[in-house]
């Protein structure tokens, strides 16, 4: 206990005093309810029929409100705008700087990829084609964060120069304005996908926030009345319809919120986001302790390892209990709800293995993709841009999954448009 302090408080004193530990807690936060909410809501069963998978929501569809409190994805990309704004300063190259912010975040995907591409290969051999494409379908879903992510963190520069709070709450509403009439779009058409370009305009709310918090633009005062009035918008709007009411996938829906983004989504990234900027502070100040921090340091330390290899986790915990007799599918069965408990343990004990053996990768630095990223003028533009492009292509990865010829082409159309990317960033 003595030498766990002591490692703590090396961290504690090792970290700037400048550094906005409650935008790194609000991330790990959000990370850890994602983990926990997928392993929740994931039913999954093998019986004679062979792989059977639900969704809790599917099967109990009052829980529904729960996801209100359980869809955390706009505090990401809030640390997301924030971190970028702290990183960000006028006369830097704003494609360096972009490609600069890819590196960290795709050497992970590219140690990820490369173990889903060899493992299909294996699933096709052993299992079949069929297998392979089921499994290709699920194992990138996930990235399609990472995808909208990239495309939102190439207008952080361009968002730091909001000068006051007054013109972010303008932004903020036009956006909002915005994704009403793609929604309208939609509707219209009766297309989901008509409202496709919501992916950014709703996900880059909590962008906006979290570049106007950085720079000191938002009062708390002002954040307590965008909660309240963002809160009473979406609960008037998902009382009167169109909109469902869950914020997150249950395969039932009438009209998803999620893909693509809807209003209503809108108005949950704007009280979250400005709940985050009211409790912000007292974050800061819990953040200060040295064994809280030394958790928060580790955890972000491994962010992106946590958000990529969750969902094989919680996989390895339902097949282990599904081979001791132990399902949490039925939902009416005896002893359901223990079983989903259990199975939380399960995935958790699964999860800090794959934490402890697979996160060091996040640091190792990769031969060229590393090395620094000093363009300038055209150089740097056409490195961001086709940043942005490998990021459209990630998502595109995510819709059609590692499966067929459309599947296997967008995960080449990534790769070409990082390597891209990284020749054309050399100085």
């Amino acid at each position: 206990m003595t030498r766990s302090l002591s490692d703590a408080r090396t961290v504690s004193d090792a970290t700037p005093a400048t550094r906005d530990r409650a935008v790194d807690v609000a991330r790990l936060a959000a990370l850890v309810v994602v983990m926990f909410g997928h392993c929740g809501l994931l039913l999954a069963t093998i019986d004679s029929d062979g792989l059977r998978i639900g969704n809790l929501l599917g099967e109990v569809p009052a829980i529904a409100p729960v996801t209100w409190l359980v869809q955390v994805m706009p505090l990401f990309f809030l640390a997301g705008g924030a971190a970028g704004a702290y990183g960000w300063h006028s006369g830097k190259a704003w494609g360096s700087w972009l490609f600069t912010r890819a590196q960290r975040l795709c050497r992970p995907v590219f140690w990820y990829l490369a173990a889903w591409s060899v493992g299909l290969i294996v699933v096709r051999l052993t299992l079949g084609a069929d297998a392979a494409a089921g499994i290709g379908r699920e194992s990138v879903a996930l990235l399609w964060f990472l995808g909208v992510y990239l495309v939102a963190l190439a207008f952080v520069p361009a968002l730091t120069r909001l000068r006051s709070g007054r013109q972010a709450a303008i932004l903020v509403a036009a956006l909002l304005a915005v994704a009403t009439a793609f929604d309208g779009f939609r509707l219209a058409t009766d297309a989901p996908m008509a409202g496709v370009a919501n992916f950014l305009i709703v996900w880059l709310i909590p962008i906006v926030i979290g570049v106007a918090y950085a720079r000191q633009l938002i009062r708390p005062q002002a954040a307590l009345a965008a909660v309240v009035l963002a809160l009473a918008a979406q609960i008037t709007l998902a009382a009167i319809g169109p909109y469902d009411v869950s914020l997150v996938v249950t395969g039932t829906e009438r009209m998803s919120n999620v893909s693509p983004p809807t209003l209503l989504l809108g108005l949950h990234c704007t009280w979250m986001s400005c709940a985050f900027v009211v409790a912000a502070r007292a974050i800061q100040r819990w953040a200060e302790g040295p064994r809280v921090w030394r958790v928060i340091a580790v955890g972000n330390g491994g962010a992106m390892t946590l958000y990529l290899w969750h969902i094989p986790a919680i996989a390895v915990a339902a097949f282990a209990m599904n081979a001791v007799g132990l399902d949490a599918y039925d939902v009416d069965a005896p002893g359901f709800w223990g079983l989903l408990a259990l199975r939380a343990v399960v995935f958790a004990v699964v999860m800090a293995v794959m934490f402890r053996l697979l996160s060091p990768l996040e640091h190792r630095k990769l031969l060229w993709w590393d090395a620094p990223a000093r363009a300038t003028g055209a150089r740097a533009t056409v490195a961001g841009a086709l940043i942005i492009l490998a990021g459209i292509t990630l998502v595109l990865l995510a819709k059609n999954g590692l499966t067929g010829v459309t599947g296997w082409a967008s995960l080449s159309c990534f790769l070409l448009a990082t390597a891209s990317a990284r020749a054309t960033a050399r100085a």
